[in-house]
């Protein structure tokens, strides 16, 4: 008994001992990715939708400091001023000996230099550009494998065409002269001129401060501030509004909502563009759930009387450009698409906009009539909030032909 005893101590006693060291163990880490993905975007106050699919990005594949995919980075809201820090920080990025593709949404200028030196440091480094401020032929003619941009050409017929479909009479562009001076806004302007003399509308031309200079953001966006309801009582309540700057959106969308006045989209289309804030909630629980976002800002537009007046697109664009690109670089390293395909382009972006209908193709240069082979605009169908809301069918309209060749007036 005392032997048997003595065995089922022991007994007792490895087993104890064992589970205290199974105990002990601390629990396997995660591994650790193999290559890194860079993400360059703007900051909250100039982009936010853009960084926001950079934090999407993180979440799913996590940040390169905790062992993840993704390095992100920003760029100065003074851009313009400060272009040879922005290129030495894209730069620096092919240092890291992982690094396999770069990313930059918005591809502010600077970027095809950028683009150059890191081909010439690292030519096997993927780099993709999204939105690019630089006029097609300099952006193209980087080495960038792929630049996304929002369909210009056909954008500026559309969003004419769906203001037309609203009831305005007049089409208010509020721009400045650096925005001008890029070959898609000024080619777009061009164009939405002419849709609006061909469907029997009336364009003015207002110019606001570039929120780059003295003056900054806020000086900006309280010039729009004071601005709006003058330029409704000059054009009247049947006038639709369209802004190149993103950071000016606000402010007017919060005095449209105020005096009255139209808005098919934003220039870079979302519902977190200007809405939120000119609207006053907070859409913190639903952050990136954007049906839940779209359904929320619609009642906050439609309890303003907004209702049939104000678009969007169901999804935001540069948030889907961000993380839609970020992943279409993931699957062209995995070898799961090819860098030159519309359709994995748009399996990627689809990812973050499910249900959404898109429509884009290569950009074609309209002196020399030649396709670009690294160069793809696309756009969505635009939203309108309502009760209940709807869709606009835009990527089923046919943009006339002449369009297509329209040249920017000097």
């Amino acid at each position: 008994m005392k032997l048997s005893r003595l065995l089922t101590v022991v007994i007792v006693s490895v087993i104890v001992l064992f589970a205290g060291c199974q105990k002990a163990q601390k629990p396997a880490e995660p591994a650790k990715s193999t290559y890194h993905i860079g993400i360059v975007t703007g900051t909250v106050s100039q982009s936010e939708d853009d960084l926001r699919g950079a934090e999407q990005l993180i979440k799913e594949y996590g940040s390169v400091k905790d062992g993840g995919m993704i390095q992100h980075i920003t760029y100065p809201d003074d851009f313009m001023s400060q272009q040879e820090t922005f290129i030495s920080s894209v730069v620096s990025l092919a240092d890291d000996p992982l690094m396999k593709a770069i990313v930059i949404n918005q591809a502010i200028p600077g970027s095809a230099e950028a683009i150059k030196r890191v081909k010439a440091k690292r030519s096997d480094i993927l780099c993709f550009a999204g939105e690019a401020h630089e006029d097609p032929l300099v952006i193209q003619s980087s080495g960038a494998d792929l630049v996304v941009s929002n369909d210009f050409v056909a954008r500026g017929y559309t969003i004419v065409w769906a203001a037309k479909q609203l009831g305005a009479k007049t089409f208010v562009h509020i721009s400045f002269p650096r925005h001008m001076s890029y070959e898609t806004m000024s080619r777009r302007w061009a164009i939405m001129q002419a849709a609006a003399k061909d469907l029997g509308m009336k364009t003015a031309f207002e110019t606001a401060p570039d929120p780059t200079s003295d003056v900054g953001m806020p000086g900006a966006q309280q010039f729009i501030m004071e601005k709006t309801p003058q330029w409704i009582e000059k054009y009247g309540k049947d006038t639709a509004f369209f802004c190149t700057n993103d950071g000016e959106t606000e402010p007017l969308l919060r005095q449209l909502l105020a005096y009255g006045g139209i808005f098919v989209e934003a220039d870079l289309p979302s519902p977190l563009m200007g809405y939120p804030g000119a609207l006053g909630i907070d859409l913190s629980k639903e952050m990136g759930d954007f049906p839940a976002i779209l359904k929320k800002v619609e009642a906050a537009v439609v309890a303003k009387g907004g209702a049939g007046r104000f678009g969007t697109w169901a999804f935001s664009y540069g948030y889907t450009l961000t993380a839609g690109i970020g992943e279409f670089a993931k699957n062209v390293i995995d070898g799961k698409a090819k860098k030159d395909s519309l359709k994995d382009l748009f399996t990627a972006m689809g990812k973050y906009t499910p249900g959404a209908k898109w429509n884009g193709a290569y950009y074609t240069d309209n002196n020399t009539g030649v396709r670009a082979a690294n160069q793809v605009l696309v756009y969505m169908d635009t939203y309108i909030m309502g009760n209940p809301g709807k869709f606009l069918p835009t990527t089923e309209q046919v943009v006339p032909e002449a369009y297509f060749t329209l040249k920017p007036t000097k």
